[in-house]
């Protein structure tokens, strides 16, 4: 989904709680009353923005909360999910074998794409199979009615009202039709799940119809807008998003994580190899990444990986765009095994961690449950203080022993 990371910050416009001071009663969040009435405060301030009365009148007639998208909002598999959980769905069997019928089908297309944004044709359609299933799976949600409930619902307000703003601009340039302006629960539309901001910035009428049409079941805009995305994004032809890799006995793991980044011959000197023992290829600079930790995969980045973070940042979705993309180039499956036996820490549970982590004396940033670079970092001092491995792997037996 692209670029949907945000700030955890609240909306101007959120509703009120039930009860207010003195036992006032005001609107429920959640409410359809409520909806209502956040989104007659929402007008002046999408009029500010240049929205006409019109359009919003056509957008919001027969609006309604939808429960269903809070829900997905509060529990997405990219971090309720185990990496190896994530990646057995998103990179399967089935999944590459449809995306190299996709491959054979497109080829032409790929082709003008591949030479226009010089962007790899297997990374552009592995974008295209985890987004929507190669175009099966592009979502039924109104984009309207999931962007307004979720800038009402509070958590990510101010995001998400950019987002419906944004969204009024496409119905207001009509570069699609009100009964085709549907999506995924989060307002990511289309083959590919370009979210309105994004698609504002980097949508492309590759097609030359004079519309950006990334809706219909013609993929040829979406895909060359997922290309002119990643190019934008600092995408360098003919470089890996990472390679897998292996650690040498006794590896100093407090080397890994983005603040790592080292020339390969640096980490070839260190006795890092390829995961099946030859020598590095240099690639330019790069960073180890152990989604897992010690007893996991081990992945050196490049650039290309950052490159598709912007387009989704979480590690589990850009490791799997990016082995999905390997797997469509002829590349192997991940030869690492994975704890299999440890489960994912609950959102609750991450809070729980960074809280004790900072009454042991490690900064975490604050304990909002992302298990961000300053989390991993006092894991690392946390983990080496009692005489773990310090891999800053976030698992349930780190938590036990905090105390």
């Amino acid at each position: 989904m692209a670029s949907l990371a945000s700030p955890l910050t609240l909306s101007q416009g959120a509703a009120p709680k039930a009860t207010g001071p003195e036992g006032i009663q005001v609107t429920e969040v959640g409410s359809p009353a409520g909806l209502e009435q956040w989104t007659e405060g929402f007008r002046p301030r999408a009029r500010a923005a240049g929205i006409s009365d019109a359009t919003l009148d056509r957008a919001f007639r027969g609006l309604r909360y939808n429960r269903d998208v809070i829900e997905k909002d509060r529990n997405q598999s990219e971090f309720t999910k185990t990496i190896w959980d994530y990646l057995d769905r998103a990179v399967s069997d089935k999944r590459v074998e449809n995306g190299k019928a996709a491959l054979r089908k497109h080829r032409r297309l790929l082709d003008r794409i591949e030479a226009t944004y010089g962007v790899e044709r297997e990374v552009v359609v592995a974008v295209w199979g985890l987004e929507s299933s190669y175009g099966e799976n592009r979502g039924d949600i109104p984009v309207i009615e999931a962007l307004a409930t979720l800038a009402y619902d509070g958590r990510r307000g101010r995001f998400f009202e950019g987002q419906l703003i944004e969204a009024l601009r496409i119905l207001q340039t009509g570069d699609v039709a009100p009964r085709n302006f549907t999506g995924s629960w989060a307002g990511a539309m289309g083959h590919t799940q370009f979210i309105p901001s994004s698609y504002q910035a980097f949508a492309v009428d590759f097609d030359r119809d004079g519309r950006r049409d990334i809706w219909s079941d013609d993929p040829t805009d979406a895909l060359a807008s997922t290309a002119a995305y990643l190019a934008k994004s600092g995408w360098v032809t003919g470089r890996p998003w990472g390679i897998e890799v292996s650690l040498p006995q006794g590896f100093d793991y407090s080397q890994t994580g983005d603040r790592g980044q080292r020339p390969v011959a640096d980490w070839q000197a260190l006795g890092v190899r390829q995961a099946d023992g030859r020598a590095l290829p240099d690639h330019g600079a790069g960073s180890l990444l152990l989604p897992a930790g010690a007893r996991g995969a081990a992945f050196l980045i490049f650039r290309n990986f950052h490159a598709i973070e912007r387009y989704n940042a979480a590690d589990a979705y850009v490791i799997a765009i990016g082995h999905l993309s390997d797997r469509l180039a002829g590349g192997p499956p991940i030869r690492a095994e994975w704890p299999r036996g440890d489960r994912a820490l609950t959102f609750a549970e991450r809070q729980e961690m960074q809280q004790r982590l900072t009454r042991a004396g490690h900064d975490t940033g604050g304990a909002d449950g992302k298990i961000g670079p300053k989390t991993l970092a006092a894991l690392r001092a946390y983990q080496r203080s009692i005489g773990m491995v310090p891999d800053g792997y976030p698992s349930l037996e780190v938590l036990r022993h905090l105390r």
